[in-house]
């Protein structure tokens, strides 16, 4: 990946968690059939709007593997690690399944979907969480990306708590409380590619100079 296709990784990244944050919220004010406080995300998926929030998930899966791959490539070599990638595109894989297996699914293998559901939401919380940890550790290791790492390190750890406190505590298994912990991944990988971005055009003023 050159450095004009790591520029459009950004760019998807960017739009792609702008698109996702502003149509789920939207969705939380225009679908009164949900109580917001205590439906999942996924419930959103079925029913009105539900065609476009499937959209949005896959679209945010496709812009997860875009980033991971743009900041492997923009890091320097040592930094470099093919785990943050894989699990990200593992993730992104389980996000999209969640919104496919959803659309058609419950009503054609009702059994199944009631395994396949959790697993890929599970899946794809662990991996997308457990990558963005890992990528946060791999950019201390790049001169020009070190001083990421302590809101890096200190956002992805907070989801990844977060995420078991959702799991293992009875109080926290609202949906509000998953909704947040998206809100933080999504507003991350947003964060994230507006730091690759940047870095990407200091690359191309330092190529110019």
């Amino acid at each position: 990946m050159h450095r004009g296709a790591a520029r459009l990784a950004a760019r998807l990244a960017i739009l792609g968690a702008l698109l996702f944050l502003g149509v789920a919220g939207g969705l939380q004010l225009v679908r009164d059939d949900l109580a917001w406080q205590q439906a999942t995300l996924s419930q959103y998926l079925l029913g009105p709007y539900g065609l476009l929030l499937r959209t949005m998930y896959c679209l945010l899966a496709v812009a997860i593997v875009a980033l991971a791959m743009g900041l492997y490539v923009q890091l320097a070599p040592r930094a470099r690690s093919a785990a943050p990638v894989l699990l990200l595109s593992t993730g992104a894989l389980a996000l999209a399944g969640v919104a496919i297996g959803d659309s058609w699914l419950p009503q054609v293998a009702p059994d199944f979907h009631r395994m396949f559901h959790p697993v890929c939401a599970i899946t794809a919380f662990l991996c997308v969480v457990s990558g963005m940890v890992l990528q946060a550790w791999r950019f201390r290791l790049d001169a020009a990306w070190r001083h990421r790492f302590p809101l890096a390190a200190t956002w992805s750890v907070a989801c990844f708590v977060l995420l078991w406190v959702h799991a293992l505590w009875p109080p926290a298994g609202h949906g509000w409380v998953q909704k947040l912990l998206v809100a933080l991944i999504v507003s991350a990988m947003l964060l994230a590619g507006a730091w690759l971005h940047r870095a990407i055009g200091r690359a191309d003023d330092g190529v110019g100079r």
